[in-house]
């Protein structure tokens, strides 16, 4: 798995597990890189310590806030979705690269971490 990949299974994890998302902003608003395919992205961490680093790393006054995953999934996410941005995933590195997916793909794996696991789906130890 790319180092991309394993920061966006952690972002799942991790916010399942402790209930919030992280974010970083100003007084006026959050950043939202603008992509080489033209897209935008809201950003988004799974930890504290991984949103301070981005924070630091752009700079400008930044400060980290954090929102409970119910009133991210239920509000935030449509209203991302209805502005046309994509969705930022724990975002590191020197540069805070990543991978970014749509509203609606960040709903369809939190929904699919909803679900009990099948039996068939299970490793053995």
């Amino acid at each position: 798995m790319s180092q991309s990949g394993s920061q966006a299974a952690a972002f799942f994890r991790d916010v399942r597990q402790g209930g919030v998302v992280w974010f970083v902003r100003d007084d006026e608003g959050t950043p939202a890189p603008l992509s080489e395919d033209g897209t935008r992205s809201l950003p988004f961490w799974s930890t504290s310590p991984r949103a301070e680093r981005a924070a630091k790393i752009w700079g400008h006054g930044l400060r980290v806030e954090t929102m409970p995953l119910d009133a991210w999934r239920d509000r935030e996410l449509p209203d991302a979705a209805r502005e046309g941005y994509m969705i930022g995933v724990n975002w590191s590195g020197p540069r805070l690269v990543g991978w970014s997916f749509t509203p609606m793909e960040v709903l369809n794996r939190l929904a699919a971490d909803d679900q009990p696991t099948a039996p068939w789906r299970l490793s053995a130890v």
